[in-house]
């Protein structure tokens, strides 16, 4: 049985960060919007990804604080965890939001259908409900349908041996042993929440050095201190096939130095990128191309089909939350005619890996700026000069900076250490503005706080650093 439902200015498929994000923000400009999402408000990131996993790092720091509470005179016995508790926790947060997100698409008057959308020609889109089919006419659609772990040839997450996130996220029981398969953000967040809990882990990568798209610097200094913390860590490593045994799994590993090496361990998390949720969506019925598993869009999430805008994983990276739900504003602003609606300038996006150092960065790297045509400054200032991260005991860090020596244009930053995570908004606040040395040599930073070192780095960039 097919429903026809009034016509609709904004239908947003995918009830992710980037898709109630737009929906929400089409409301606000008097359109009349309605997301239709499949399985969980809030996509991913909400419900398996972003929020539940920092859940599982904090339990994890708590851990690692406890147990060092000496170095600080505090005297605690030994610390016990109750793994099936920790999860728990963790799913009860991503609960807790995707409640809100609810909440927030109601306040808003965003109506929700729950069921499978698929377009069907210019401006329709037919809704598989459990009470039947649902008929859209939309002026303008907005595809969030996210992406969805890839998973290497011949090696398919089978949720026993071989996991994907999810898996990662539940276990039954924490694995003695792990072989976690690429250094992206997710990969080094898992091998850092694991480690915490004293599981034996191994990292892979095919490239040359772990988290790639960071600065090299900083990826040297992380796996340095990821070391330090018992990891086992292969880069230009290739994985040439995973054998179930007895107790797990024995992997056959291509080295970079051209050996080869068998790595034994309990379970594999794969955590190799991701493909966009492209298929039976439609696509086939419109002018949609789609390449590398990925929508093609211009810088206003246009996609080659008029009136069809697709934004977040779906369109490509870098894949994150954050960037989505720009994406999806600035889509409900163009549609909307908003005089405030620019494209997005990836060197505006920030960066941030939850592991124990934290990694965080915004804009140009090193070698990307110079590659770029620039003539760079370079300022560094080590953590081990910071009051506030001695007094913290957490002096283990960097935050360098990477400026235009011509016009002092801050083009990068890159910080490792606590919470940077949180200190690299400063960093993209500057490149939003424009932001020369000038200015940031005359902003008064609080002391004792370990901003100070953002300041520091970019006084040493120009030769004026106080503390070192």
């Amino acid at each position: 049985m097919t429903r026809d439902h009034e016509p609709v200015e904004c239908l947003v498929v995918g009830g992710g960060p980037g898709g109630y994000h737009a929906a929400i923000r089409a409301s606000q400009l008097g359109l009349r919007a309605v997301v239709v999402e499949r399985e969980h408000l809030g996509g991913i990131c909400l419900n398996w990804g972003c929020i539940p996993t920092k859940a599982l790092l904090r339990a994890a720091e708590l851990k690692h604080a406890i147990e060092h509470a000496a170095d600080f005179g505090l005297e605690v016995g030994p610390v016990r965890v109750d793994f099936t508790k920790l999860v728990e926790r963790s799913r009860r947060v991503a609960k807790r939001l995707n409640a809100g997100v609810k909440h927030l698409l109601k306040k808003n008057g965003v109506e929700v259908i729950e069921g499978h959308a698929r377009l069907a020609g210019a401006g329709r889109v037919e809704v598989a409900t459990s009470e039947g089919t649902v008929a859209l006419h939309a002026r303008h659609i907005v595809l969030a349908t996210g992406a969805r772990a890839r998973a290497l040839p011949g090696l398919e997450p089978d949720g026993d041996r071989i996991w994907s996130y999810r898996e990662a996220m539940v276990p039954r029981a924490v694995p003695r042993s792990l072989l976690i398969v690429g250094s992206g953000a997710i990969g080094i967040e898992f091998a850092s929440f694991y480690r915490d809990l004293g599981v034996d882990v191994t990292v892979l990568e095919v490239l040359p050095h772990i988290l790639p798209a960071e600065d090299r610097e900083i990826s040297v200094m992380a796996r340095k201190a990821f070391e330090r913390r018992g990891m086992t860590i292969h880069t230009g490593a290739k994985l040439e096939k995973v054998t179930p045994d007895a107790h797990g799994v024995v992997a056959d590993v291509e080295l970079a130095d051209g050996g080869s090496a068998q790595i034994e361990a309990e379970r594999v998390i794969l955590a190799v990128g991701i493909t966009g949720n492209t298929e039976d969506l439609g696509l086939d019925t419109t002018a949609v191309r789609v390449e590398r598993g990925h929508v093609v869009v211009d810088e206003w999430c246009r996609t080659d089909e008029p009136g069809v805008h697709a934004i977040g994983d779906l369109a490509g990276p870098p894949y994150l939350a954050h960037k989505a739900n720009h994406e999806g504003i600035l889509v409900a602003e163009r549609i909307a005619q908003h005089p405030g609606a620019h494209p997005l300038d990836p060197t505006h996006i920030p960066g941030c890996t939850y592991s124990r150092p934290q990694i965080a960065s915004v804009g140009y790297t090193e070698a990307a700026a110079q590659e770029a045509g620039y003539r760079v400054r370079v300022g560094r200032f080590p953590l081990k000069g910071n009051g506030k991260a001695i007094a913290i005991g957490e002096a283990d860090g960097l935050v360098k900076t990477v400026f235009d020596e011509a016009t002092g244009e801050l083009l990068g930053a890159h910080l490792i250490g606590p919470e940077v995570t949180e200190l690299i908004q400063g960093f993209t606040i500057a490149r939003t503005l424009e932001t020369t040395e000038a200015e940031l040599m005359a902003t008064i930073f609080p002391h004792p706080t370990i901003s100070e070192a953002m300041h520091e780095s970019v006084l040493a960039a120009f030769g004026r650093a106080i503390h070192v």
